[in-house]
């Protein structure tokens, strides 16, 4: 069974690499805040409406905080992801099951060789702080449920400008 995320604490240092090369690392002192989102991977029709309409709000999102999008896939995977899609934004991939679950993340097992040969993550986005702790945590054990992007923007925009506490520590 998965933990519950620790809002108000550090979310811990991960570091992913990118398509196109390069890196990008969560959880470490940073000058704005981060967005991450985790995606089920390439075998995952509904991860691409969300990640399109994400990318169709890429600059409202940029103008407020960082933006992390990762899965588990493999590189070749995600590679082919970007390339078909044409997403603006960095594209990470290789998430491990500790990091997973480290996030409280659901994890499943494929269902068939059809769909993908290994466990992957389901939805998740976190919403964290420049010291590296997490503010805002929003997750789902399927792909149906996911956050309405422009509340979430609308939501954190609040919160940062107004620099609001955690909530649900009681």
């Amino acid at each position: 069974m998965n933990a519950k995320p620790r809002v108000g604490e550090p979310v811990g240092i991960f570091n992913f690499d990118t398509v196109g090369g390069g890196t990008m690392t969560i959880g470490q002192n940073q000058d704005r805040w981060t967005m991450l989102f985790v995606y089920r991977g390439r075998h995952c029709p509904r991860c691409k409406r969300f990640l399109n309409k994400l990318n169709d709000m890429l600059a409202q999102w940029v103008a407020v905080m960082d933006v992390v999008v990762v899965s588990a896939d493999t590189a070749e995977k995600a590679r082919l992801d970007k390339e078909e899609f044409g997403w603006d934004f960095d594209l990470a991939y290789g998430l491990t099951e500790d990091q997973m679950r480290s996030l409280g993340l659901y994890v499943s097992d494929p269902l068939s060789e059809a769909e993908t040969t290994d466990r992957f993550a389901e939805p998740g986005a976190f919403g964290i702080r420049p010291d590296g702790t997490l503010m805002l945590v929003d997750i789902s054990n399927g792909p149906a449920a996911r956050p309405d992007l422009s509340e979430l923007l609308d939501g954190m925009e609040f919160n940062i400008s107004n620099n609001r506490p955690v909530r649900g520590t009681a």
